[in-house]
């Protein structure tokens, strides 16, 4: 895919980016990757690949804006509350990038329509915010062969991995399911917001390296973040 004017303008600093360069931004706007959440993970997910110029987000979500989301979920706004978060993603994104398109989902993803949503796309971000969609997700992605970019919050900390077809999968991070009680939900644990930013804007760089083939993915790796002591862990699966 050509570039326009506009774009070469605006893409610069990929640009002259050493392994982007015009070939790996060509490859953003070709591609069609698409993001479950528009909420915490999901804001700096969509804010950051739609400014790096991808072609086509998807934004699957069925919740609405609430006054409690906007400590943390930086693509809604106040006069947002009460409309839909894949609209007020949307909103933002076009905003932000008149470049990219963007297809609002509005509905749950759930076991029985995950692959016919995912199908399509090149690539899947999951920023939900529960253990049994986080699995809906993975499981459809796998049989649809698409890479998966994960992350989880909670309180001070954060988690991030990459899900690569034929490698590691979601049963190897976790052979056991957790009981709901042991996971609590933010509503009930809170979450400082800026986790969701650090964790949501790692997702995005972890997309980006994939769809322009540059760097070494998080695959098969889990990179932990401890909020209050400044530090990053990495461990195996």
């Amino acid at each position: 895919m050509t570039l326009s004017p506009d774009e070469t303008r605006r893409y610069a600093r990929h640009l002259v980016l050493k392994d982007i360069g015009g070939a790996g931004q060509q490859k953003l706007k070709a591609a069609r990757v698409v993001i479950i959440g528009a909420g915490g993970l999901g804001s700096p997910v969509i804010a950051y690949l739609a400014a790096a110029g991808i072609g086509t987000i998807g934004i699957i979500d069925d919740d609405r804006v609430s006054l409690s989301n906007l400590q943390r979920q930086i693509v809604h706004r106040l006069d947002d509350t009460g409309i839909a978060k894949v609209t007020s993603a949307a909103r933002f994104a076009a905003d932000l990038n008149p470049h990219v398109a963007i297809v609002a989902h509005e509905t749950r993803l759930d076991a029985g329509n995950a692959r016919d949503l995912l199908a399509g796309y090149d690539l899947v971000l999951d920023g939900s915010d529960n253990f049994d969609t986080r699995r809906i997700v993975a499981e459809a992605a796998a049989s649809l062969q698409l890479p998966l970019v994960a992350g989880a919050v909670s309180m001070w900390d954060g988690q991030l991995t990459v899900f690569m077809p034929g490698g590691r999968g979601f049963a190897d991070l976790y052979p056991v399911t957790p009981n709901a009680e042991d996971v609590p939900s933010c509503e009930a644990a809170g979450i400082l917001g800026p986790v969701t930013g650090i964790i949501g804007t790692l997702m995005a760089m972890e997309a980006i390296k994939l769809l322009t083939a540059t760097g070494n993915p998080l695959a098969g790796r889990v990179l932990l973040y401890d909020g209050r002591s400044a530090r990053f862990t990495e461990l195996g699966y």
